[in-house]
């Protein structure tokens, strides 16, 4: 290929009427420029620091693969690193990151993340129970009070008492301001970013953040007084674990860690649970698919049969492909020189691996618009073609039990009841902070599942 020697094509537009479509319309703002400038383009900015776009498999091989010490790929200022602290591994770079990542990995697999199935199981029964049969309500609310239970027990260790209550309201106060459009504005523009009172949007979080610092120092404290429990939560893991000098995280590093957690995977599952029900109940076909295998399981089948069954596994593939929750992969900035597919990118050139794009490509994804599992079960997909969770050294630790709590989640609640919409127009995404969500107030209702489930499995114990 021959070498270019300068940045790929793309647009030179305002920066505020970039912002203003990068905000309003993230998936147009994407396509929009790839149908005119194609594989890689180049969103040219004042300065020297140009973002490019890559989609092409080739391009993000080459970015996951090639060596981490040429990229910045830690850092970041304002809201981040103002929820989720200096330890976080989000905004930790090099060794500290990679020591970090060793650390934090452990628990998200194997026999210990399975573990965590019956409590998934539980959470799910728990919330859909509450739900008044054909009565609407917001299917969104209750996927996030699913992962955010999850998130309390699993990882807090945390499931009633005082604490719990307290917590679970302030996270959940937090997590929807996190999603509106005023904090995502605080992103782009550094002047919001000011502590005017408990009133002021900044201000107020400020004060949330130093409520919930204070329960989870508590926590902390209270676990390290204990003697030894045997507990199986992660933060109890995370304390157990220790570092390569033999030296366990200090109270800091589990604070942020404990923010990372929670920020990085309460809002995503809930996220791509809603859009699953969504494609399960538009697709009447596919609905019949899954239950007819949920209908194969025995009297109440274990987590890990749940979670290897192949159509409900493509299931929630095919959900993260279509509109994967996070479009685009971990910014890199580049330190060095690096050719990307034949590009000669200068330093300080900020490299964006397109995951929705990546998805999107019809010769890899034939009809990319539409919602098919098949596509997963006829053929498997290289981590350059499909890339929900991101990739290289920054591939998201948590992709496992990701996956693994929408099966349980899906598979439980289906046996139970058909979800169905209360407006059947299908929805377009829309930004949610910075993710990619269903429109707010989506709302469905759920009668009691009576086909193809005939042998009273899942059954709920009361």
């Amino acid at each position: 290929m021959t070498l270019t020697h300068s940045l790929p094509d793309g647009p030179k537009l305002p920066r505020w009427q970039r912002l203003f479509k990068f905000v309003t319309q993230p998936v147009q703002y994407l396509e929009d420029f790839a149908q005119i400038y194609g594989d890689s383009f180049t969103v040219w900015s004042q300065g020297a620091n140009h973002l490019v776009y890559f989609s092409h498999p080739q391009a993000i091989e080459e970015i996951f693969t090639a060596d981490p010490s040429y990229f910045q790929t830690g850092g970041g200022d304002g809201i981040l690193r103002l929820l989720l602290g200096d330890n976080s591994l989000i905004l930790l770079d090099g060794d500290r990151h990679q020591r970090q990542r060793q650390l934090l990995t452990p628990p998200f697999h194997g026999e210990r993340m399975r573990a965590y199935g019956q409590d998934i199981r539980e959470i799910a029964e728990q919330v859909s129970n509450e739900w008044q049969i054909g009565k609407p309500f917001n299917i969104r609310n209750s996927m996030q009070e699913i992962t955010l239970r999850v998130i309390l027990r699993v990882v807090f260790g945390l499931d009633e008492g005082e604490r719990f209550q307290e917590l679970r309201q302030l996270l959940s106060s937090l997590l929807d301001f996190i999603g509106s459009p005023v904090l995502f504005a605080s992103f782009l523009f550094k002047f919001m970013r000011q502590d005017l009172g408990a009133w002021s949007p900044w201000g107020r979080i400020i004060r949330q953040l130093q409520k919930i610092d204070q329960l989870i120092y508590a926590l902390i404290a209270e676990r390290r007084a204990e003697s030894k429990q045997n507990r199986q939560d992660i933060l109890s893991l995370m304390m157990a674990a220790r570092y390569e000098d033999g030296q366990p995280m200090s109270d800091l590093e589990l604070r942020d860690e404990l923010m990372t957690l929670l920020v990085a995977g309460h809002e995503t599952t809930a996220s791509a649970l809603t859009w699953a029900f969504y494609w399960i109940d538009q697709l009447p076909e596919v609905q019949e698919k899954l239950l007819n295998e949920l209908d194969t399981l025995g009297v109440n089948p274990d987590a890990s049969s749940i979670a290897k069954l192949p159509y409900l596994t493509a299931v929630c593939q095919e959900t993260l492909r279509i509109y994967p929750i996070v479009i685009n992969g971990f910014l890199r900035v580049a330190k060095y020189p690096i050719e990307i597919m034949g590009y000669k990118l200068p330093v300080g050139t900020l490299i964006i691996p397109s995951i929705y794009l990546a998805h999107h490509r019809p010769e890899i994804y034939p009809n990319p618009q539409q919602f098919r599992p098949e596509r997963f079960l006829e053929r498997q997909f290289s981590p350059y073609e499909y890339l929900p969770f991101g990739g290289g050294n920054r591939r998201c630790i948590g992709l496992a039990f990701a996956q693994y709590e929408m099966k349980i989640v899906l598979a439980t609640i289906l046996s139970h009841f058909q979800v169905s919409l209360v407006n059947k127009r299908p929805v377009s995404p829309v930004r949610r902070g910075l993710t990619l969500s269903t429109p707010p107030g989506l709302r469905m209702v759920a009668r009691l599942q009576v086909i193809p489930i005939q042998n009273s499995k899942f059954k709920i114990q009361n």
